[in-house]
């Protein structure tokens, strides 16, 4: 059986940054990771998934929402996956830092927070989502696009 790209890839050398997963025609995978791979620092489910209704509603309406096709956690517990078709890094990576600004400065009720909307809507917590993404965004608000390629040992 042919191994998936995402374990191809050395978690040894992984630290939180934003990279380039995969790209698949026009379709480009950025890989979020918020914490270092394989050492205990995983997100809470609750703070993921807050975070998770916040990012994909905020990058949705935002300058690339035509763009994107998929925002998501990973299984892992150690980051998220932002798919988008057409992407211009330099823009997505721009528009990545803007959301996490705007996460970390939101102030309102959380979008999708109800049992029509959601299926774990208890589950959910703006200030988790909010202190989660100052922590993420004080990792990579200095990335560019030449940060994007994963670490050697890939």
């Amino acid at each position: 059986m042919q191994k998936i790209a995402s374990f191809e890839v050395d978690h040894r050398y992984i630290n939180p940054g934003v990279y380039i997963s995969r790209i698949d025609g026009d379709i480009t995978t950025y890989d979020l990771r918020t914490r270092k791979p394989n050492t205990g620092d995983l997100m809470t489910n609750e703070a993921m998934h807050s975070t998770e209704h916040l990012f994909a509603t905020l990058i949705r309406n935002s300058k690339i929402k035509d763009q994107v096709i998929y925002f998501g956690p990973m299984g892992c517990q150690t980051g998220y996956y932002l798919l988008v078709r057409g992407a211009d890094d330099a823009q997505v990576v721009e528009e990545i830092k803007k959301t996490l600004i705007a996460i970390a400065n939101y102030e309102g009720e959380m979008p999708g927070k109800s049992e029509i909307e959601c299926g774990n809507y208890i589950n959910l917590d703006v200030d988790l989502a909010k202190e989660d993404v100052k922590r993420y965004y004080e990792e990579i608000k200095d990335i560019t696009v030449e940060d994007l390629k994963y670490p050697e040992g890939r």
